[in-house]
């Protein structure tokens, strides 16, 4: 599963009103299929993160709720958020929860309904030979990131009261090459990238951003407030079928594997077997066990406002939980919702 970055959200509410056009909930039946479309709007290339709705697609799961749903990829150069909050997208996923925050301080008018995991699979790799299992042992160490990641060492050392001049943080890109060559400590990454940890040997230390005491959510569901407040329908629809592609991955990651691999040929099914059993254990958590699949809670929203806004993150103003979340489709859809961790 590709590795995708945290990045900065450099959206603005001139950009919105910029691209705004007529809003469609959901998008009129057309010559292929007979259903309405509803469209999925990613902050990435489509890709291995999406496998449970693609083995909802292939199993027909959306189109027993009503819907022919249509992903639309992100990218550079195609905002997401910015189409979600405009209308020409009726659902979003953005990689990490600081880019929903950091949107919505912006005043882009978009809240999120669900997340796809409650712990963000974000981490810091090292090599055996100069292990860092700590965040104390960062101290006096480089650690090479993105440059849209700089803010995640940041929070990382203000929870662990780490100085900043005590770390050297450069910046790379997503090759992990820096680590093997010795030009850093150590690198970051998504954990589910199994192509790009796999270079750096089956023995690296994995030291995760959530065992830091950052504790993000990764990959939000969010739509725009319109939506939210006169299409709910829609919201509660995508997400019982999204809910049941998740939990047919859960119990035959074989076959949603095979599924993923037919239609994007060039991963490799091994490679995605190991990432689909990590992300798994991401997806399905002892919350997720109680509250089932996409849950959320209003205080981790809270402690990510309280930690960016520590960092100085909003520049526009600081958003509450009730401009950020809202359980109202979780509540409608509880008994849709596969509780398994």
């Amino acid at each position: 599963m590709s590795n995708h970055l945290l990045p900065d959200c450099g959206i603005t509410r001139r950009a919105f009103i910029a691209g705004a056009g007529a809003f469609l909930s959901v998008r009129a039946a057309t010559a292929a299929s007979e259903l309405p479309v509803a469209v999925m709007q990613l902050g990435w290339v489509l890709g291995a993160n999406q496998i449970g709705e693609i083995v909802a697609q292939h199993h027909g799961y959306f189109a027993n709720e009503g819907l022919a749903l249509e992903i639309a990829p992100g990218g550079p150069n195609n905002d997401g958020v910015s189409s979600v909050a405009s209308g020409s997208a009726d659902i979003g996923q953005v990689t990490s929860s600081p880019s929903l925050m950091l949107a919505i301080s912006e005043d882009l008018p978009v809240r999120s309904f669900a997340v796809l995991t409650r712990r963000h699979p974000y981490a810091f790799f090292s090599l055996p030979e100069r292990p860092i299992r700590r965040p104390v042992e960062f101290m006096g160490k480089r650690v090479g990131v993105p440059a849209t990641g700089r803010v995640l060492v940041e929070a990382m050392l203000l929870k662990n009261g780490i100085s900043r001049d005590r770390v050297e943080v450069i910046t790379i890109g997503s090759d992990m090459t820096p680590l093997l060559n010795g030009q850093v400590d150590a690198v970051s990454g998504w954990v589910t990238d199994r192509a790009a940890i796999n270079v750096l040997g089956s023995d690296v230390v994995t030291l995760e951003l959530w065992n830091c005491g950052v504790h993000l959510y990764g990959m939000p569901y969010y739509a725009a407030t319109t939506t939210i407040d006169t299409h709910p329908h829609l919201l509660e629809a995508f997400l019982r079928a999204a809910a049941k592609g998740w939990e047919r991955v859960f119990h035959r990651p074989d076959e949603a594997v095979e599924i993923l691999v037919s239609r994007f040929p060039s991963l490799s099914a091994t490679d995605e077997r190991a990432a689909t059993g990590t992300l798994l254990r991401y997806v399905f958590d002892d919350q997720t066990l109680r509250g089932g699949f996409g849950t959320m809670s209003r205080a981790r929203w809270q402690e990510q406002l309280d930690l960016y806004d520590t960092l100085g993150q909003f520049t526009n103003r600081v958003p509450g939980t009730e401009d950020i979340m809202t359980l109202r489709i979780l509540d409608a859809t509880a008994g849709s919702r596969p509780c398994l961790g």
